[in-house]
């Protein structure tokens, strides 16, 4: 359903999802510990090819460190979590 291009990344990544039906999307970024760095995305969107863009920042606007990032992409009954890498 989705995936994070390029990855490894500096200093940005896309994740392009794709929609079958008009669902609510949400798109999270948690470190290795599992603690909540970013949430990217919290919508309603329509069916298609989306994708959004992380500039490797926090919730506070703050660059985060080099290392291994887990995102995870919940649309409807739907939820996947993949692994993404931020080199420096």
């Amino acid at each position: 359903m989705q995936a994070a291009y390029p990855n490894p990344f500096n200093p940005t990544t896309q994740i392009g999802y794709y929609l079958a039906n008009t669902e609510y999307v949400s798109i999270d970024i948690y470190d290795l510990t599992g603690r909540k760095i970013k949430s990217l995305l919290n919508h309603n969107l329509r069916a298609g090819y989306r994708s959004v863009a992380w500039d490797a920042t926090n919730d506070l606007g703050k660059t985060v460190s080099a290392g291994m990032y887990i995102y995870t992409i919940q649309a409807g009954d739907f939820r996947q979590t993949r692994k993404m890498v931020l080199l420096k």
